[in-house]
């Protein structure tokens, strides 16, 4: 069973006393500096000017800094950019700043993890990751909750970095709902791995899927859209406050009939192959090298994928029925 801390178990002292610098205030970067400073940590932020993001963080009652002046002020690096970014920010503005006794920090392990950023042996290296985003860290802080993160620790110099790992969860409030421990590894293997099976990359070809068959058969893309799209987040609110029996027991007899007879069906013994073959590529580092290669290329191959969906039928009938609905 995983390890999980709670409040009690986190010394706020720990950073109460240090700075924190927050590299790249996008919604993440944003959450989590307005939450360390509402708690009390003394925050430095770097974002590039000429942005909105720079001018969020100003208007937030930052002054930002470039990505190397954070490093030098900090005790604390957490590195926020985009994953393909995070290395060449490292290398550039926070490894000369790096000096015996700082931390470097994250949110997901993925350049850690696959090499892309080694630290030297004299700094704590940690990771804390809320599982949600930087929006709902901060909402659910201002309403004296907090989003579950998860912790772990991949190099210890000080001898008290899980102490202050634990510290910088408590002060986005994580604490307040639970820190979970894992490794570098764990986290960034099953997230991505999520990402690509379920989250993102599953239901977003299924639910294609389940449109381009209906409007083949006949059906109205409207229609289509509704029943493969629009009605998923009843589902998955449900799945979200009550687990996948709790979702069962709120929708009706046929619903829960066709989910438990036919889903099989649909994610079967070859999808499952499938997954496992996923699985392995992300293991071997083989995704991580085709992703990065493709971004350093000038995202071509990316950039082709994002045309192509930007112009599916989906797209276009969904963009119109949204419009439909103002609350949105």
């Amino acid at each position: 069973m995983a390890k999980i801390y709670y409040d009690d178990d986190a010394d706020l002292s720990f950073i109460k006393n240090k700075t924190v610098g927050v590299i790249g205030y996008g919604i993440q970067g944003r959450g989590q500096a307005l939450n360390l400073r509402d708690s009390g940590v003394k925050v430095v932020v770097s974002q590039r000017s000429g942005g909105p993001n720079y001018e969020i963080a100003k208007k937030d009652g930052f002054s930002p800094v470039s990505a190397a002046e954070a490093a030098g002020q900090s005790d604390i690096i957490i590195i926020l950019a985009q994953d393909p970014l995070q290395a060449e920010i490292y290398r550039a503005s926070v490894a000369p700043h790096l000096t015996k006794g700082k931390a470097l920090a994250f949110s997901h392990g993925f350049n850690i993890h696959f090499k892309q950023i080694v630290p030297p042996k004299f700094v704590d290296v940690f990771m804390v990751a809320p599982k949600g985003p930087g929006s709902l860290v901060r909402r659910l802080y201002e309403e004296g909750k907090g989003v579950p993160c998860l912790v772990a620790i991949f190099q210890d110099a000080t001898k008290n970095c899980k102490k202050t790992a634990l510290a910088y969860a408590k002060g986005l409030g994580g604490t307040r709902a639970g820190v979970i421990e894992t490794t570098f590894k764990e986290e960034t293997e099953t997230d991505l791995f999520g990402e690509q099976t379920v989250l993102c990359g599953g239901v977003s070809a299924l639910i294609k899927a389940g449109f381009e068959t209906l409007v083949k058969a006949g059906y109205q893309p409207e229609i289509a859209y509704f029943e493969c799209l629009h009605e998923l987040k009843l589902i998955t609110d449900m799945i979200y406050s009550s687990g996948i029996q709790g979702m069962r027991k709120r929708v009706s007899d046929t619903a829960e009939y066709g989910d438990v007879t036919r889903g099989p069906r649909v994610v079967n013994q070859r999808t499952r192959q499938e997954m496992k073959k996923i699985l392995g590529e992300i293991q071997k580092g083989k995704f991580a090298k085709e992703f990065l290669a493709d971004y350093k290329n000038g995202k071509k191959n990316f950039e082709k994928w994002r045309r192509a969906d930007d112009t599916h039928p989906i797209e276009q009938v969904g963009a119109k029925l949204r419009g439909m609905m103002k609350w949105l």
